[in-house]
């Protein structure tokens, strides 16, 4: 057997608003050239920056320590995924979940120009906030769930979903180097499209869209219970259909053919 990989924690944001049919989700089509998840759609997110550990910033809402409980990591590890969440969240889809340490709203769209630099990493998140006097909004989010890559893949991430509502005023867009669109879809459109082979949805993502239709408003969704466990999809025959977690037979049974295909190219495999 080969070695496994490392793993890289990772923050990925479920990012809704109430739709006409339920609840909207913002989703989007990575490039086929990403390294992981070429060509799936997914929730925006990406890996935590070391700087977001960084303790001087203005927090408001549920502090490091009750992040920690409730996704089962260290204080510092949970303000590093939630600067991640909040950071992501702006890099991939201009959605700003902050506001001044005064209480006032910020103008997003004069911040823009820092979404570039917060990409690159020559500006860390905690530089972005202290320059603009701004405070994160830890209380716009939720836990949602915490999945592990499988040992079987190359590269492996330890991801934390988060719940965001959308700020009013604002809207989420696709200008990131990453994605090959991004739109709004309620949960329910975004799984039919699913089975009918009009994208691919990894497993956690999948899982995620099943919950949200689930629910007819967001603030059903966000008052709901949840208690947060590592998933961690098996792979006993070291292949793709050999992956098993809950309720892994109707994600199989709900395949097309089609996204098969897809899975496999952006995986390369053959």
């Amino acid at each position: 057997m080969s070695e496994v990989a490392p793993l890289r924690d990772a923050s990925t944001v479920v990012l809704v608003r109430d739709g006409a049919d339920g609840i909207d989700v913002f989703l989007q089509r990575r490039v086929q050239q990403m390294a992981f998840a070429g060509g799936m759609t997914v929730f925006p997110g990406g890996g935590v920056d070391d700087r977001d550990a960084d303790a001087d910033l203005a927090w408001v809402g549920p502090g490091s320590e009750w992040w920690a409980q409730h996704f089962s990591t260290s204080a510092t590890g949970a303000q590093q995924l939630v600067c991640a969440a909040v950071r992501e969240t702006f890099e991939e889809c201009g959605v700003l979940l902050v506001t001044h340490v005064d209480g006032s709203s910020p103008d997003v769209a004069a911040l823009m120009p820092a979404r570039a630099a917060l990409e690159s990493r020559e500006l860390s998140f905690a530089e972005f906030l202290r320059e603009h006097d701004l405070a994160l909004r830890a209380d716009l989010l939720r836990p949602l769930a915490h999945w592990i890559t499988p040992k079987s893949e190359q590269r492996r991430y330890d991801t934390r979903f988060f719940l965001a509502e959308l700020p009013a005023g604002q809207d989420a867009d696709a200008e990131t180097s990453e994605v090959e669109e991004a739109q709004w879809y309620s949960a329910s459109r975004a799984l039919s499209d699913w089975t009918a082979g009009k994208h691919f949805l990894l497993p956690p993502t999948w899982t995620q869209l099943r919950d949200l239709a689930a629910y007819e408003t967001v603030g059903e969704l966000f008052a709901a219970k949840r208690e947060i466990k590592p998933i961690e999809p098996g792979t006993p025959n070291d292949d793709f259909e050999g992956l098993r977690f809950t309720d892994a037979d109707e994600y199989f049974e709900s395949m097309n053919p089609r996204a098969r295909e897809i899975f496999f190219r952006g995986a390369g495999r053959d």
